[in-house]
This record gives structure tokens, C-alpha cells and sequence, in this order.
């Protein structure tokens, strides 16, 4: 899976955080770096790789319009900003997109997923899925992720999460990401191994280790159960004895 290589820049410490913790979430996402000061971010950006950078607009002594006009080489930008009034200005520098603060994940996730989208590097294709019988016991997914092929034996995910269009398998030495809907992986994986239970997660049923009423406790991991699949997912218990 393409990954952007990005950078956070603001003189203020809540968009900071909020916005780390937020690529933090995101998969084709890696965190650079994250600088309180544009000059010094402007003298790292020209050394460091970055593909994509946010950028606060209003800041004291350095806007992020000067850093626009500073930077000597192709860069992917959103701009962040408590105010709508240099929207179109941030269009005029070919920005990809113009955030509001306070800025939502789901905003977020829209503008990067643009990013990525608009991305030069060409797109990886999303490998077949489908279960493969290695021997009469074991079945396993073959998935593309970055640009080789990765084994996943079935027997060893604990759970699945979406995001949009790419998914996180997530298995007990970690996790693979690749390009893939959840619904596609809903229909490709065994039913009585796995279930949904949430719009953004699948889990496997025998890694299940307690309940506690809408929560499903996984090792260290908490999946929420949404409303929608509540009911369908207790049938499921119920038939194998693992919840009265």
C-alpha cells in the first residue's frame, strides 16, 4: 500500500495533537514530523521527504501562505484554519484541500484520502482474496499490500478494520494493511469463522474473549458493536453457546 509521508506545522498545541493523533489512525499515513515553528519546519522539508504537509495558515511572524511561497519544490498541501477567509487564497497555491478548525476525523480522512488519490506514485491493484486451502486444515488469504503478496492464515486474525477503502487485518504479530472494502472481505471470509459486528469492524468469533455489553474484548483490543449488527450478533452466540 502507497504510504504519504507527511507534516504537521502550527503554532498551537491542540491542532498538533489533534491532527498527530489523527494520522496516527490513518494507515496509508507516516508522521514526519511535528513543528510549533514553520521556519524550522520549512529548513527540514527541504533535506526530509515529506509528500504531504498541514499547514496552519495563520501564524505569528511566518504565515503559511510566506511558507508557500518559500518552498522550493513540489509538495502536497492542506491548509488548517479557524477561518474560511483564506480559502480561496489556499486555492491559488493548488492546495488539495482547506480544513476548519476544529477539524473532524471524517473531514480529515476526506481530505488525506484526496492526498493519496491525487498522489503521483501509481496505485497498487488490489490482489484476489480469495481463501485458498493450503492443506485440509488450513486456510489462508493471499493479500497485496505495498508491493508484494502476504500470507494471511485465517486461523490467526483476530479481527478486521475498515477504513473506507482499505482494511487493517489485524492478526496477534501485528497487522496488514491493504486496499479492500470490508464488504468485499464480509463476503470472501467464512461465516462461521467471522462476523460483523460494526460498520468498521469484522471479528473472528473463536478470538473472542469476553462481552461487556457493547463491547467486544479481543486480547488488549475493544471493538464497539453497532446497533445495526447487535442482534444478528447474539443469534450468533447463542447458537454457539457462548452467550445466555
Amino acid at each position: 500500500m502507497q504510504v504519504l509521508r507527511c507534516m504537521i506545522i502550527d503554532d498551537e498545541p491542540l491542532p498538533l495533537e489533534l491532527l498527530s493523533d489523527y494520522v496516527q489512525k490513518t494507515p496509508f499515513l507516516q508522521l514526519q514530523g511535528v513543528y510549533s515553528n514553520p521556519l524550522e519546519a520549512l529548513t527540514v522539508v527541504q533535506s526530509v521527504p515529506v509528500d504531504l504537509i498541514f499547514l496552519d495558515i495563520q501564524m505569528p511572524e511566518f504565515s503559511g501562505l510566506q511558507f508557500m511561497q518559500s518552498l522550493n519544490h513540489k509538495c502536497k498541501v492542506i491548509f488548517t484554519s479557524a477561518y474560511p477567509d483564506y480559502a480561496i487564497q489556499g486555492y491559488e497555491f493548488d492546495v488539495v484541500d482547506y480544513l476548519l478548525k476544529p477539524v473532524s476525523f471524517e473531514r480529515f480522512l476526506k481530505a488525506t484520502t484526496k492526498a493519496l488519490d491525487n498522489n503521483c506514485l501509481p496505485s497498487p491493484e488490489v490482489a484476489g482474496l480469495e481463501p485458498l486451502t493450503v492443506s485440509r486444515e488450513e486456510k489462508v488469504l493471499f493479500v497485496k499490500t505495498d508491493y508484494k503478496i502476504v500470507k494471511v492464515v485465517l486461523s490467526d486474525i483476530l479481527y478486521i478494520e475498515g477504513l473506507k477503502e482499505y482494511i487493517a487485518i489485524h492478526i496477534s504479530q501485528g497487522k496488514v494493511i491493504t486496499l479492500q472494502t470490508l464488504k468485499k472481505m464480509e463476503d470472501i471470509l467464512p461465516a462461521l469463522q467471522f462476523t460483523r459486528v460494526h460498520k468498521s469492524f469484522i471479528v473472528a468469533i473463536d478470538k473472542i474473549d469476553s462481552i461487556e455489553r457493547n463491547r467486544i474484548f479481543i486480547q488488549k483490543n475493544i471493538i464497539p458493536v453497532g446497533d445495526t449488527y447487535k442482534e444478528s450478533f447474539l443469534s450468533i452466540l447463542n447458537n454457539k453457546n457462548l452467550y445466555k
